[in-house]
């Protein structure tokens, strides 16, 4: 097995008086994308910081590559791309002058900077873009420019934070598509605390609350703390609790209204069919049936009061 690309040890910040993080452990493999989850002041940003060289901790090591970063911070920062929450644009330069002013920055050797750029922009989607000026791409264009400076000096690792914040649908899926291939050949680390993001795009899930690791493992598992599944039925002429429990698949039933149901299923992809089925067979008048959005944000409430 190879060596991870990140090793983190008893990680732990404090400012003044209070613990920012405290105890943090983890360890992140050489490719695919890890998500990085956790409510507003929960402690990401203090991680990311100290793991991208931006702050020092005050207790704990972190390791990149292998490289001690508070021993040797220049030679550990060439491992890492990162991108924040707001790009750091200068919106007065082209998009071919920001890259190279870039890749000057992360001190690439000038014979590589060309083709550095020039992939960059490929992989990127931004090839035909480099003598605009930034200020006059769209947010999306402005992305991608965000996340091609954080790859143009090939790094082992890019972090990402909130990375699809603030743009439109359209613009999302195309911004995740390119963090999918942009993990194939490296690890990513994509910071939110939009849980629906996560499970889109991550198969691993390091999960922050209180400034304590309170879950890391895989996405499947993440899912796993919903109790079951559910979806939410609107019937005019509802069925008693009973009679939707003898559906195949359904294991429990709420009634929110008069009308509207919360039916739980034990993870079986066809339960909706069924119970549309059962709906003209009964009379039950089924009007409308959608999946239980809330159930991601269950399994967040639940782990965010658990302590480690």
């Amino acid at each position: 097995m190879q060596d991870p690309i990140v090793k983190i040890e008893k990680l732990s910040h404090r400012y003044t008086n209070s613990w920012a993080i405290r105890d943090i452990n983890m360890e992140i493999g050489r490719s695919g994308i890890v998500g990085l989850l956790g409510s507003n002041g929960a402690g990401k940003s203090t991680t990311m910081n100290i793991l991208c060289g931006a702050l020092n901790q005050t207790e704990g090591n972190v390791f990149i590559n292998g490289i001690n970063m508070r021993e040797h911070p220049e030679r550990a920062k060439q491992e890492i791309g990162f991108l924040p929450q707001n790009p750091p644009l200068y919106m007065d330069l082209t998009v071919d002058e920001y890259l190279y002013y870039c890749a000057g920055l992360r001190r690439m050797p000038d014979q590589k900077v060309d083709e550095a750029v020039k992939d960059a922009k490929l992989r990127c989607g931004i090839d035909h873009f480099g003598h605009r000026l930034l200020r006059n791409l769209s947010g999306g264009y402005r992305q991608r420019v965000g996340i091609a400076q954080a790859i143009v000096h090939k790094p082992k690792l890019v972090v990402l934070d909130e990375p699809t914040n603030g743009l439109d649908p359209n613009q999302i899926i195309e911004v995740r598509a390119l963090i999918k291939d942009i993990a194939r050949d490296r690890a990513v680390i994509f910071s939110s605390h939009i849980l629906s993001e996560i499970q889109l795009l991550c198969k691993e899930i390091k999960m922050i609350e209180s400034g304590r690791i309170v879950f890391a493992d895989t996405m499947d598992a993440f899912n796993n703390y919903v109790e079951p599944h559910s979806v939410l039925i609107h019937f005019e002429n509802p069925p008693s609790a009973s009679e939707l429990q003898q559906v195949q698949g359904v294991t429990k039933v709420d009634y929110l209204t008069e009308r509207q149901v919360r039916v739980y299923f034990s993870g079986d992809q066809e339960i909706t069919e069924r119970l549309v089925t059962a709906s003209v067979q009964y009379g039950w008048r089924l009007r409308e049936i959608s999946l239980d959005k809330t159930a991601l944000d269950e399994i967040f409430k639940q782990l965010s009061t658990q302590k480690k």
